[in-house]
This record gives structure tokens, C-alpha cells and sequence, in this order.
């Protein structure tokens, strides 16, 4: 009986398969549906990659078709690429006898890489079609990519080896270094490195260098784009000049900027895509200067290391970085204008003592941690250092504010340390026991109403998510402010009484309805 149910059971699997019909795919009839009928890929600089795009084909038909082609229009020939449900056809750019089941869809991803001289000389825009079928049968989506010249820095390989450059040293005192390679003055793509031009963007991969004795130079209009892990250098001897300026449009046509090389409008605000801008020991030699610079998407957007001299900073606006906006060990900062918003640690971080100096300026995090801040002053870096160093810090106008219950957090551990706060806003929690500072008597300025001081009171800003700290007429900091010397607001409005805290004047915010 055993045996024979085995037999029965053998029996029926075959009858089953033998009853088993293969699909039959029928030719398509020019009847397929798309998720788009353009593509259009974002601006991508000359002969870089872009990102990968996505359109979705339907059958939406009771038969289970072939398709006898999906192609290029360009063929061969053409800069873009694709896969067809992850297969790669012929050089990813023709395909034959693609079957899709009745009611099923399909994906097709798309990508290109071209080169200016590729494109249309008047619009500067690349394009081709993908094509299904042909003849009476055939449908096109169309495929769009501006493509932008521009000039390019990145490290030399020798025999497969990346240049380094160094950015500091081991606790053993051994060099710590980076890909990248020092500017100079007879690049033959660049030309003058240490003047960048401005009909045209900079792209850097790694980071740039510039070495001792040397000042780098970017005016007005410039705009620098940067690679993941790539930044600028400014070496022991060297210096740092930013020259932009205020813009009377929309397109901030005389501000420098600073950002990542993805292009495409989802990563606008994405931290943490490219390095920093390292000041290191010894740079400013002729002084660093940093004037109407945007720096956005870093991992710190400022980092300035025991300088020489003053780093000067007027009009800066930094935005989304992962760690720090602007991070000062040991240095010497004079700060006028600067807006600082949101940040993965600190907008201001000072350790290792220095001095620093910001005159109404706008220090605000809204990251979602509970341990992010604005403002952080200490003459130690870590809990197990036994050496202090002296801190001055003063702050006139400024507001340090954010979604924290305490924005601002002052380290004194040595016998030199002054922090002076005169007429700003400060996000502080101010129950007892809840100061978080070594020597609470720092923060009687506030706790005491002294100097002028604003401490929870909310600045109102216009719209925090999209870095517009400008304050309204019904802001806490509306004429709360002193006139601390700096005569034009950031965005170069002039100054009057009664005057206001924070980078920007108040305005009148427009209707949202």
C-alpha cells in the first residue's frame, strides 16, 4: 500500500507537468504605458557621472508581450545608459526580445556621462530618446541633461598612487595626510590656481592645498562644488582670501559658495558631503579673510586651527554640516555677520582656549538630537586633558537659540577664562541645578538679567528648515540690540536705532496665505 502511494503520488506530478503550457509572448502593439514621458537628469559638470534615474513601463494589456527592441536613439554613440530589469543588453544601450508579462511593469534605470562638447553649443543641453519597437509601433521617452563646464582640481596618480598632503600630526608625531595636491600657478587646464576664475564653476576632488607662502584667492561670483572627502587646505604660511559681496538678485550673482557636487534639488540640504575648510596651524600669514562666503553640506563647514594673526569673518552663512559649522581649536576669530544653522554637534565650537570675537551674528540648532548646541566655549578638548589654556570670548548682538533646552554651554577648568555676553538672545535652561558649565557663576549675566541680556525668548525666525534666520517684526530681538560698530546688516542694510540682535534687521515677513 506504501508503495502504491508513492506511485500515485509520482503519477500525478507528472500529469501535472505534462499539462504545463510555456507563456507565449506576443509581439507588443506600441500600446505600452510609461511613468514619464521625459526624463529629465539634473545638471551634471562635463564628463562626471550623474545619478541614477528611474522610469517604469506597464503592460497594461491581458497578453504577455515582447518587445522586439528597447534602444538608444543615438545608439551606440550615445552618453547615456541603461539597464532593462537589471539586465545590461548590449553595452547598455540596445536590447533585444525584452518579454513583459500581461499587467506587469518593468524598470528601466538611467544614467549618462557627457562632456560639454557633447551637448547643444546654445543651451548647453544633452539628449536622446529610449526607444520601444519600431515603425508603427514605436514609442520614445525623451531623455534631458544640462551639462556645465567648469574647471577641475584633483590629485595626480603616479604608478597608481594617489598625491597626498598633509593636515597633521599623529600623539606619536608622525605626518597625518589626505589625497589631494598643492595649487599652483601654471596648471595647464587652470591656469593660475590661486586666483580662481569666475566664468566657469570649480569642481575639487580631495582637497586643495595651498602651501606656504602662498594666498589663495576667490572673488566675487565664484562657485567651488566638492567631492565627497574634499575640501581646501590653507597650510602653515599660507592664506586664505575670500572676496564675494552683497547680490542684488535672487541668483546671488557676487556671493562665493561653497557646496557639494551633487547638483540634483534632493540633496540641497543633505549634511556631511564633503569635508571642511582647514585654516591650519600657522596659516594667515597676510590674514585670512572670508567675506559673503555660503558654505554649505560639510562635514564642518570652518575649521580653524591656532592662526596667525586674525581669521576674519563678515557675511558668512554656513548651513547643514553633519559636525561642526565652525569649529576653532586655539584660534583667533573675529566674527561680524555670521550665520550658523543646523548642525549634527555645534554651530560654534571653541576648544583649547583662543580668542574669539562675533558681533551680531545668529548661532541657531534645530538638529534632531538632544545633543546638539549652538555654542560650546572650553580651555580643554577632552575630559582627560590636564592642561588649560586660556579662553576670551565675547559675544555683542548675537543670538544662540535652538529646539534644545540649552543652547550654550561655557567650560572653564583654568584660572584664564572670560566670556562676555552683551545684549544677546540666549536659549538657556535656567532651573536650578541645570546649568551645564564647570562654573555656573558664568551664566549670572543671564540668570540676572545683566548686560542687556535676553535669555528664552524666541528671535521668531522666518523659516528655520530652509536656513531664513531673518527675524520679524514680532521677534524678541527686534531693537533689544546696542550698536556694536558693525553699520550694515548681512544683507547690507544699514544699521539704526533702536538696533536689532542677530545678523539680519527685522522685516516685514511676507503673507504665507
Amino acid at each position: 500500500m506504501r508503495k502504491l502511494i508513492i506511485l500515485l503520488f509520482v503519477g500525478l506530478a507528472i500529469s501535472l507537468s505534462s499539462c504545463r503550457q510555456d507563456f507565449v509572448f506576443e509581439p507588443s502593439t506600441g500600446n505600452l504605458a510609461f511613468s514619464k514621458d521625459t526624463i529629465y537628469l539634473d545638471t551634471v559638470f562635463t564628463n562626471i557621472g550623474s545619478s541614477t534615474y528611474t522610469l517604469k513601463v506597464y503592460n497594461h494589456s491581458n497578453k504577455d508581450i515582447k518587445i522586439p527592441t528597447i534602444q538608444l536613439g543615438k545608439g551606440q554613440a550615445s552618453k547615456y545608459r541603461i539597464t532593462v530589469d537589471g539586465m545590461t543588453g548590449d553595452n547598455n544601450r540596445v536590447f533585444h526580445d525584452v518579454e513583459l508579462l500581461a499587467k506587469d511593469s518593468m524598470y528601466i534605470f538611467v544614467e549618462t556621462t557627457a562632456g560639454i562638447a557633447d551637448a547643444n553649443p546654445t543651451d548647453f543641453l544633452y539628449t536622446d530618446q529610449i526607444q520601444f519597437d519600431s515603425g508603427a509601433n514605436l514609442q520614445k521617452v525623451e531623455l534631458v541633461t544640462l551639462i556645465q563646464d567648469a574647471y577641475f582640481i584633483f590629485p595626480n596618480k603616479t604608478n597608481g598612487v594617489i598625491d597626498q598632503i598633509p593636515i597633521g600630526f599623529n600623539e606619536d608625531g608622525t605626518v597625518l595626510s589626505t589625497n589631494g595636491r598643492d595649487l599652483v600657478h601654471n596648471h595647464p587646464d587652470n591656469g593660475d590656481e590661486f586666483t580662481f576664475h569666475t566664468n566657469k564653476p570649480y569642481v575639487v576632488y580631495g582637497y586643495a592645498s595651498v602651501p606656504n607662502g602662498e594666498t589663495l584667492t576667490i572673488p566675487k561670483g565664484a562657485r567651488v562644488y566638492f567631492h565627497a572627502d574634499s575640501g581646501i587646505v590653507v597650510q602653515s604660511g599660507g592664506t586664505l582670501h575670500v572676496e564675494g559681496d552683497h547680490s542684488s538678485t535672487a541668483a546671488l550673482e557676487n556671493e562665493v559658495i561653497f557646496e557639494g557636487d551633487r547638483l540634483e534639488p534632493d540633496f540641497s540640504d543633505v549634511p556631511g558631503q564633503w569635508g571642511t575648510v582647514y585654516l591650519r596651524e600657522g596659516s594667515g600669514t597676510n590674514v585670512n579673510q572670508i567675506k559673503n562666503l555660503t558654505i554649505k553640506n560639510a562635514v564642518v563647514g570652518l575649521l580653524v586651527e591656532n592662526n596667525v594673526g586674525i581669521t576674519k569673518l563678515e557675511n558668512l552663512q554656513v548651513y547643514d554640516c553633519s559636525n561642526y559649522g565652525i569649529f576653532s581649536s586655539h584660534g583667533t576669530i573675529d566674527g561680524k555677520n555670521v550665520v550658523v544653522n543646523t548642525c549634527g554637534q555645534f554651530c560654534y565650537a571653541n576648544v583649547y582656549g583662543g580668542s574669539s570675537t562675533f558681533t551680531n551674528c545668529t548661532f541657531n540648532n534645530n538638529w534632531s538630537s538632544s545633543k546638539q548646541l549652538s555654542v560650546y566655549l572650553a580651555d580643554y578638548f577632552a575630559d582627560t586633558d590636564t592642561t588649560f589654556y586660556p579662553l576670551t570670548a565675547s559675544f555683542t548682538n548675537c543670538i544662540i537659540y535652538g529646539s534644545n533646552t540649552n543652547e550654550l554651554i561655557l567650560n572653564k577648568r583654568g584660572n584664564t577664562y572670560s566670556a562676555n555676553f552683551q545684549n544677546c538672545l540666549v536659549k538657556l535652561s535656567v532651573s536650578p541645578g541645570s546649568v551645564a558649565a564647570a562654573n555656573p557663576d558664568l551664566y549670572n549675566v543671564f540668570l540676572l538679567g545683566q548686560n542687556g541680556n535676553l535669555v528664552n525668548q524666541n528671535p521668531k525666525f522666518l523659516d528655520i528648515a530652509k536656513n531664513k534666520l531673518i527675524i520679524g517684526a514680532d521677534s524678541a530681538a527686534k531693537g533689544a540690540g546696542i550698536d556694536g560698530g558693525v553699520p550694515f546688516d548681512i544683507l547690507g542694510l544699514p544699521r539704526t536705532s533702536p538696533y536689532d540682535i542677530g545678523a539680519y534687521n527685522w522685516t516685514t515677513f511676507p503673507d504665507p496665505g
